[in-house]
């Protein structure tokens, strides 16, 4: 950079004229620019006075220096480096400097280029002086500030600095004449009265009323129901919904996450059922569920001897000696004690089962009586079985032949209590039988309370009968004699029976 600096000195004298005075020019060689430095491809060339540097090229701009790597600027004030005069002051700039005239001349007056104290124009200087509101008036060697005197129109008023018109806010300050329930809209100069959101103005009352927003737009507002309020409107939804985010649509409730139900809960669309478990039923409340007492409602027989109900089911129970449940969990199957040697009969007896127990029983022949085998005439039974056969001896005399019996044979039945009456138990006769034959049937014994009764069913065959139902467990021992008339000669034989009536487990 090459800059020439001179020197005015003058002389200023009230009986003397201005006289001119010598000036001093220096010139410094800029080799930068004149191409004679030494400097390589690589490297920038920076003047300095009366000389020149090479940089390693960054390449900074005009009047940066690199320093750390980094282009900072070069205070050429500091440094030395500019060219100012004695009678200029060097003030530092971004990448220069420039040299400013020293001042010699009294406030409110300025240097010119020839040196001359000229006035300063304060007023029209960039940053003016007086405030807004204010005019100024420049005077040598000073300025004045006088105040403006401005007129506003109407709706607008002076600023505080009285600059300036600006707007009067009739709706802050209350100078507005909107009615009651109207909004107050400003405006430039003037302001508007408007209704509020949801109303609108009625010329003939002068006054804002509701608009109701659900008679305006029906079915456009609310999915389901639309209730009109003070300059809006509010929507809702019926029982089993609710009302959505965008408050407009109705959305499901899914009622079973509150637990109504006390069992199953099935939520349907609007609303919910509930659902009992099996083995239970729902009360007429349609929220609880009730135990269902199979055992009491079941039409027929649910359990062969006993129903036990449970909650939501039924167990089926037996007799607590004597019986085990059957496979299929409903009837109750007699245990043979005699067979599982579970009883505990002597040597001496015999185990007869009897359904849910067992009776030790011993047969003993009467006198003139032997234990036999025989079986010329065969005894025919409905249920029950033979257990032993007593056959006679001799017989002294025809009487005695006749009222003897031939032959006793035991028989063991089992039955239960409370059977369908009448019910046939025992049926004899002679076996084989043949044409001419006739019998006469009755029991001779063990039918004091008379719940046995005798039948003939045809001229061969007899039969006894249970004709009074037995509520309690009890056994009988009944004596049935059969007289026989054959080729006219009457033959006794006696069946004795052991009845044993036990408990109903169907």
């Amino acid at each position: 950079m090459g800059v020439i600096l001179m020197c005015l000195l003058s002389l200023c004298s009230l009986s003397h004229t201005l006289s001119p005075a010598p000036i001093l020019s220096f010139h410094y060689i800029n080799e930068c620019l004149m191409s004679t430095h030494t400097c390589q491809m690589n490297e920038h060339c920076v003047n300095t006075a009366g000389s020149f540097v090479c940089r390693r090229q960054i390449t900074c701009p005009l009047g940066y220096q690199i320093s750390n790597d980094v282009c900072e600027d070069i205070d050429e004030c500091v440094q030395g480096t500019h060219n100012c005069g004695p009678g200029f002051e060097c003030v530092n700039s971004e990448g220069s400097f420039r040299c400013n005239a020293k001042p010699h001349c009294s406030m409110g007056f300025t240097q010119d280029t020839r040196g001359n104290c000229i006035d300063i124009d304060e007023c029209g200087v960039v940053g003016r002086p007086c405030s807004h509101g204010f005019n100024c008036i420049n005077t040598v060697g000073s300025y004045s500030c006088q105040m403006k005197i401005i007129m506003c129109n109407r709706g607008y008023h002076a600023s505080p600095d009285g600059s300036r018109c600006i707007d009067v806010d009739e709706c802050q300050s209350a100078l507005h004449r909107c009615g009651e329930g109207q909004i107050c809209h400003n405006l430039p100069g003037s302001y508007r009265c408007d209704c509020q959101t949801g109303y609108q103005y009625d010329m003939f009352r002068k006054m804002c009323v509701d608009v109701n927003e659900c008679w305006r737009y029906p079915g456009r507002l609310c999915a389901q129901t639309c209730e009109n309020t003070p300059g809006s409107y509010q929507c809702s939804c019926t029982a089993g919904f609710s009302l959505s985010s965008d408050g407009k649509n109705c959305e499901d409730v899914n009622e079973c996450l509150t637990n109504p139900c006390s069992q199953e809960c099935a939520n349907i669309y609007g609303s919910y059922q509930c659902y009992c478990r099996q083995g239970y039923y729902l009360r007429e409340d349609g929220h609880t569920c009730d135990d269902i007492d199979e055992c009491a409602q079941s039409i027929g027989h649910l359990c062969s001897f006993k129903c036990v109900n449970v909650p939501g089911s039924y167990q089926c129970a037996c007799p607590d000696y004597g019986y085990t449940m059957s496979p299929n969990g409903r009837a109750c199957r007699d245990i043979d004690e005699c067979t599982t040697g579970a009883h505990n009969c002597s040597l001496a007896e015999t185990c007869y089962n009897i359904q849910g127990g067992f009776r030790c029983l011993s047969f003993d022949c009467p006198q003139n009586y032997r234990k036999s085998s025989d079986t010329d005439c065969v005894i025919l039974t409905l249920i029950g079985w033979s257990s032993s056969r007593c056959e006679r001896l001799s017989c002294p005399n025809f009487l005695d032949c006749q009222n003897s019996p031939l032959r006793i044979t035991y028989y063991h039945l089992s039955f239960q209590t409370n059977i369908v009456i009448p019910a046939q138990i025992f049926r004899i006769g002679p076996s084989p039988a043949y044409s001419g034959d006739n019998v006469i049937i009755s029991i001779t014994q063990g039918n004091e309370d008379n719940y046995f009764s005798t039948r003939k069913l045809n001229a061969y065959t007899g039969a006894v009968y249970l004709h009074r139902q037995v509520h309690e467990p009890r056994d009988f021992l009944i004596d049935v004699e059969m007289k026989l008339w054959r080729q006219g000669t009457f033959t006794t034989f006696l069946a004795r029976l052991y009845v044993f009536i036990t408990a109903n487990s169907l």
